[in-house]
């Protein structure tokens, strides 16, 4: 509850001046690029962790109750940072023991080191640590940061940017890396705030319509994501596939299984119809040809998916019953469900980065 609510005078706007609240939006606009990020965010881990007990079962005879620790590390305990470790210990949920933050400032983070969250300042010993590493850092540290870490990044290692000001390109020279996601998002001219102001972000990302606003295909509230992104953490899907050796066809099999495994009302019955992923859908049909039954997929370079039209970014746009089963299997993993009316509109962004 929100004890100032009824309190004209004590609210933020009370003190603007009438001509200057037309920049009002702006604040709306950053609660939400907050809120989409957190949202994306957790959506990926939650896919990674599931991913992961889904490999690590196949390894051992299909064990359902095997387990692998997702460790996650967060550079930056600014806002961005802070938030991220609370969304992500309570919706994913990670383990406090699973996630770390390294910061100039460990100090400030008493309250997630009362939760048992280790917080320090040694980004290389975090990256080394670390399966998924968030940036969330200003832009003027972070080739200080690329420095320091290059050398103890893994090869398997995501590293998820959130510094927009750093194009993915110049990312991947300053870490000589090749495994980044980083998300971009676009405003619209017209903004309409449906970010529920006096919300915390845990509770905002519980509220069914807030949700649906996060969408990868959703417009609503004047803030779309690049679909880029969505083929980018496909092809990480791939490569946490390929970095244990799993043959193609049984990669294929098991992100059916999980990432097309909720369905629409239009489904009925007769699931035959529903989309099933094929080789082709990743790779070109030559490459597709040639390669040998249980081979693995080649290693994709992450940045090269997300600058560059794909197989799967054309697989993607023509299949709508691809984009709804996609969209249905997000707000599933938030615990939403899409009734027909809600299916978001598409909204596919532009690809320059």
């Amino acid at each position: 509850m929100d004890m100032l609510e009824d309190l004209e005078s004590l609210q933020f706007e009370y003190g603007i001046p009438e001509e200057d609240r037309t920049w009002l939006f702006l604040q709306g606009r950053s609660r939400g690029l907050m809120i989409e990020a957190c949202a994306h965010a957790t959506f990926f881990c939650k896919l990674v962790f599931i991913l992961r007990q889904s490999l690590h079962g196949n390894q051992i005879s299909g064990s359902p109750i095997a387990y692998e620790k997702l460790n996650v590390g967060i550079i930056g305990g600014g806002h961005l940072g802070k938030q991220l470790a609370r969304v992500l210990l309570q919706l994913v949920p990670i383990p406090t023991e699973s996630l770390r933050i390294s910061t100039r400032r460990p100090e400030v983070l008493d309250e997630l080191q009362d939760l048992g969250v280790q917080c320090f300042y040694h980004n290389a010993c975090l990256v080394s640590w670390a399966n998924v590493v968030f940036l969330c850092c200003l832009p003027s540290q972070l080739p200080n940061i690329c420095l320091e870490i290059q050398n103890s990044l893994e090869k398997t290692c995501i590293v998820y940017s959130f510094v927009a000001a750093i194009p993915v390109p110049r990312l991947k020279l300053l870490l000589n890396h090749t495994n980044i996601l980083r998300p971009q998002y676009q405003c619209a001219d017209k903004f309409v705030n449906i970010w529920g102001a006096n919300k915390e972000i845990i509770a905002a990302l519980q509220d069914p319509v807030i949700l649906r606003a996060t969408c990868p295909y959703s417009p609503a509230g004047g803030i779309s994501l690049n679909i880029k992104w969505l083929e980018g953490v496909f092809y990480a899907a791939l490569n946490i596939c390929t970095a244990k050796e799993m043959s193609h066809p049984r990669v294929l099999q098991l992100l059916s299984e999980h990432l097309l495994s909720v369905h629409f009302e239009d489904c009925g019955e007769d699931r035959a119809s529903c989309p099933k992923f094929q080789l082709t859908d990743f790779v070109s049909k030559t490459y597709a040809k040639n390669l040998p039954l249980k081979r693995p997929f080649p290693w994709f370079d992450l940045v090269a998916v997300q600058l560059k039209e794909t197989p799967f970014s054309q697989h993607l746009s023509k299949s709508t019953a691809l984009q709804n089963h996609l969209t249905h299997f997000y707000c599933h993993s938030f615990g939403i469900s899409l009734s027909k009316e809600d299916e978001p509109s598409v909204s596919t962004g532009s690809p320059s980065q």
